[in-house]
């Protein structure tokens, strides 16, 4: 089977897998149960290897030579890992761990998992990222952007009450076979202002409608996020009342679900736990019906600690699965 046959004959990428984790910044000073990022980062990175382990393959066909049917098996299949309260250290971490490549030897450049995205504080490499960790041998990267989530989108700063600065990032891929594009996103609202979060929830729909329109056409949309807003939450219920995205959790039945409901745990099992606050949206819905585009397949929230006791973050990450014909 050449690549052209097998392009003749699959138009689609056909299944595709969000994560999306808050995995806790690499403080130094920490919380009761806390441990250092250098004990948590392994755990991270092998969590992370573990939800992409055969959907993300690590043999891709290039130019004409031949293959066999097997080695497009999982082709058509891909994931997206979306993070939050990465530190530029963090992200370097992560990376060589994906790559299975040395942290000193520039991880970000691949081979098999890049990145966008810019820290929050000088849009560079200070403060806080929210990246977005893309298959670079199955999408090109057409377009990417971060907008701060502010009166002044365009340049780094603080919004309306909001604590910390706190920024989207936008990226549009194209699937490399089937030239299938999708918009994936990824944010961290404030965990104190309130008028923060609901101010961001509208610049971020009206980025990514802007976006989405400008690049993709009738092509999916995901969100992600920390929106320390639970669904009973202002910031929550704005995005929910605007319905040009899903929720995801809420479009699989309870029964389907896999894992816990809530998804900030703390760092104790005594800790109060603080509800469900990390969500996976996806769209846009179609005017003339009730479904997205992309139909959900699958919403799990995995575990952030084991019989060590050592926990990943005090978030535990969220999983989506998604099919489209």
């Amino acid at each position: 089977m050449s690549l052209q046959s097998l392009g003749a004959s699959a138009s689609r990428l056909s299944s595709l897998r969000i994560i999306t984790h808050n995995i806790r910044y690499a403080a130094t000073s920490l919380f009761p149960n806390e441990r250092p990022w250098p004990e948590r980062a392994p755990l991270v990175i092998n969590q992370l290897r573990h939800e992409t382990r055969g959907i993300v393959p690590t043999k891709v066909p290039t130019g004409t030579q031949p293959f066999s049917p097997s080695d497009y098996q999982d082709y058509f299949s891909s994931a997206f890992i979306n993070l939050q309260e990465v530190l530029h250290t963090q992200l370097i971490d992560i990376l060589a761990g994906l790559n299975n490549v040395p942290a000193d030897t520039d991880p970000a450049k691949g081979p098999t998992w890049e990145h966008v995205g810019v820290g929050r504080d000088d849009g560079k490499t200070k403060g806080e990222y929210s990246p977005i960790i893309y298959p670079v041998r199955q999408f090109n990267l057409l377009h990417n952007e971060t907008v701060w989530l502010s009166e002044t989108p365009d340049v780094p700063s603080k919004g309306w009450d909001a604590d910390s600065i706190r920024i989207l990032t936008v990226g549009v891929f194209e699937h490399r076979q089937t030239l299938r594009k999708v918009v994936v996103a990824n944010t961290h609202l404030d965990n104190a202002g309130q008028r923060s979060r609901v101010e961001s929830v509208s610049l971020i729909l009206k980025t990514l409608k802007r976006v989405h329109a400008d690049w993709a056409g009738g092509d999916g949309v995901f969100l992600t996020g920390d929106f320390n807003s639970m669904p009973n939450g202002e910031a929550y219920l704005a995005m929910k009342q605007d319905g040009w995205l899903k929720d995801v959790h809420d479009e699989v039945e309870e029964v389907d679900r896999y894992g816990d409901i809530v998804t900030f745990s703390g760092f104790t099992p005594t800790q109060d736990p603080q509800g469900r606050i990390d969500f996976v949206w996806v769209g846009p819905t179609v005017e003339d019906k009730e479904s997205p585009l992309w139909k959900v397949e699958g919403y799990a929230v995995v575990p952030n600690v084991f019989e060590a006791g050592v926990y990943l973050s005090d978030h535990r990450a969220v999983v989506s699965d998604f099919t489209t014909g």
